[in-house]
């Protein structure tokens, strides 16, 4: 079986999906090759001559080698000139790669000219002419490489930012090795199969498709009739660890899917009824002492969509042996200096917190569960330890109206000492969630494939006048001006920690 994870992302870290999927197949004895096509991908196109001419892109293939060393080098991230200078270098150099073929390609995005990731017929079309993709040149030649044995080959589809290049390589299979039996999962692909009344539109071009964790489904298809009653320890092995754009190895671990709070209003894993399945803190604990022994990483970022207290705990008590970093609720337990210092102690390097609104009403309204007093604790007992807070606030929602903005603005000025760095987000909201059917009037993008629905807010505060005051009010603020020139472009949260030396 080869399992692939595809263009365009981040290619900072490993992929854990793959590499947790991988382990579970060898446990049962099931033979797994695994494939970052996404960061093999991106360097061969970084490896390609520019399409244009103009002195900017000259200069990014001139220093091209020296720039991809630079992010890899740790010094780079004491120097945020030269950091920023290899970032938008390299963003150049993937743009105009692929400019002749009407796309562009970015180190955290992907688009293509008249197809949209979320219409049916467009990704249907990228799988009937891959040779348009510009990514055909690395995966036309590196996939007939490693198929050799290979009767399955897996896809994991976890961003639209991926789905038209995933398509385009499932295609090019599809034409060139129809034999091969196509699976596709994923993040994304999860939440397209977890709307209501979900029928493939994609015919042939998949012949199986998983929702949620993948483990059972592959070892059924393997012939393999077991239930994996816990999950095992990612293999990263045979994952190319030594090349991703980071000043070493950021392992990624998940000790949970789902959300253990599940109550927020407009959460898209509520609106897809997605359970929460954590690993025990013991065995969590000991799979991160296991990994940061085997793959000595700079790093290790936890996926989890809420770290949860036990196992904040359980790092205070037993730490993993490397720095860290991930997302957390605000809580009684983060409010407490003595716990921070320990997390402090612990590796803990920074923490993201989806703080979404700095006004209690809107808080409120959303079911957040967190009152903005024992936020304001937790972010100077945070600082007290030392560690650094990457800060999400959502505009727009519809308990929101430009007063309860205004105090959102006030709250972040108010802590600005406190947050190192922050995240505007306007609000989109899940075709499915509760409100939809009070607000919603109609796809909030064209295609079949969307997951958002347009809505009429009720107070009136919709996105343009979202959009406006964030850019002409909220980020012209001194204090939030300062702390978004912070946020390393392009790679954001899964950099920052880099920079909270």
């Amino acid at each position: 079986m080869l399992l692939i994870f595809p263009p365009a992302a981040k290619a900072c870290e490993p992929p854990a999906g793959i590499a947790r999927l991988a382990a579970a197949l060898q446990v049962h004895g099931v033979g797994c090759r695994l494939l970052d096509a996404n960061l093999e991908g991106q360097l061969c196109l970084l490896k390609q001559p520019p399409a244009t001419d103009d002195t900017w892109s000259r200069r990014a293939a001139r220093h091209r080698v020296d720039n991809l060393s630079a992010l890899r080098t740790p010094q780079t991230y004491q120097n945020q000139d030269r950091y920023r200078r290899a970032v938008s270098d390299l963003n150049r150099l993937l743009a105009v790669s692929s400019a002749g073929q009407g796309a562009v390609v970015g180190l955290a995005d992907y688009q293509q000219a008249g197809l949209s990731p979320l219409a049916s017929t467009d990704l249907i079309s990228a799988a009937r002419q891959p040779e348009n993709n510009p990514f055909f040149h690395y995966f036309s030649q590196r996939l007939p490489e490693v198929l050799d044995g290979i009767s399955t080959v897996g896809f994991s589809l976890n961003y639209l930012s991926q789905a038209l290049c995933t398509f385009a390589m499932l295609g090019y299979l599809k034409q060139r090795h129809p034999q091969l039996k196509i699976v596709l999962g994923g993040g994304l692909v999860t939440s397209w199969m977890r709307r209501p009344g979900w029928c493939s539109p994609f015919g042939d071009l998949v012949d199986e498709w998983v929702a949620g964790a993948g483990e059972g489904v592959l070892l059924s298809m393997s012939g393999i009739d077991v239930s994996p009653n816990r999950p095992v320890l990612p293999d990263y092995s045979s994952l190319p660890l030594a090349d991703y754009l980071a000043p070493g190895l950021i392992l990624p671990y998940s000790a949970a899917s789902g959300c253990y709070w599940n109550r927020c209003k407009f959460c898209p894993e509520r609106a897809e009824g997605n359970r929460y399945c954590p690993i025990p803190v013991s065995q969590a604990l000991s799979d991160l002492r296991q990994l940061t022994a085997i793959h000595r990483p700079v790093l290790i970022h936890l996926l989890d969509n809420a770290v949860s207290p036990a196992l904040l705990r359980g790092l205070t008590e037993t730490p993993p042996g490397a720095p860290w970093y991930g997302f957390a609720r605000v809580d009684e337990q983060l409010a407490d200096p003595d716990f921070c210092r320990a997390l402090k102690r612990s590796g803990c390097v920074m923490l993201k917190l989806g703080l979404e609104s700095g006004d209690q009403r809107v808080l409120d309204r959303m079911e957040k569960g967190i009152r903005l007093e024992v936020v304001e604790r937790a972010l100077s007992s945070l600082r007290q330890a030392g560690i650094a807070v990457y800060c999400y606030l959502l505009f727009g929602t519809p308990g929101e109206d430009e007063l309860a903005a205004e105090r959102t603005l006030d709250f972040v000025v108010q802590q600005r000492d406190a947050i190192g760095f922050l995240n505007l987000a306007v609000f989109n909201m899940p075709l499915f969630s509760e409100e939809a059917d009070l607000y919603g009037s109609g796809l909030f993008y064209d295609g079949d494939l969307s997951l958002y629905t347009a809505f009429r807010h009720p107070g009136g505060w919709g996105r343009a006048q979202v959009r406006r005051f964030l850019e002409r009010r909220f980020k012209r603020h001194p204090a939030v001006a300062a702390i978004i020139r912070n946020d390393p472009p392009q790679f954001s949260s899964n950099h920052a920690p880099f920079f909270c030396g």
